[in-house]
């Protein structure tokens, strides 16, 4: 079974110049699916089908010539099950799971103002 790199793209991005670098690089008109949404606050969404390590990282490499957002592999799925709803709960499932970095904490030492002996 396939896997599917998925990219998610600002919806600004050019899907027809991404679609025609991913066919002269190899990969079928039926190895890819740009999800088009009349959202135009939502993201634009890309799943291509990848069968190793070396097709990831080529439709990877064309999804960063792109300016993905960001891309997530997605083990043991088949083009034809990458419809938008299932890749869509299964990027916001990893994006839940994943650890955020936090913003640096200031930690402020003691000064010389008020203290538990003032009284009012």
């Amino acid at each position: 079974m396939s896997n599917i790199l998925a990219g998610v793209f600002s919806h600004g991005s050019d899907y027809k110049q991404l679609e025609a670098d991913l066919e002269q690089s190899g990969f079928d008109n039926s190895d890819y699916i740009v999800y088009l949404t009349d959202d135009s606050h939502s993201p634009r969404l890309v799943s291509v089908a990848v069968t190793d390590a070396a097709r990831a990282e080529q439709a990877q490499s064309i999804f960063g010539n792109h300016d993905a957002v960001k891309t997530y592999l997605i083990d043991n799925m088949s083009i034809h099950q990458a419809d938008y709803q299932t890749v869509k709960r299964f990027i916001d499932a990893h994006n839940r799971a994943e650890i955020h970095n936090s913003p640096d904490v200031k930690i402020k030492g003691a000064t010389d103002g008020m203290d538990s002996e003032v009284k009012f």
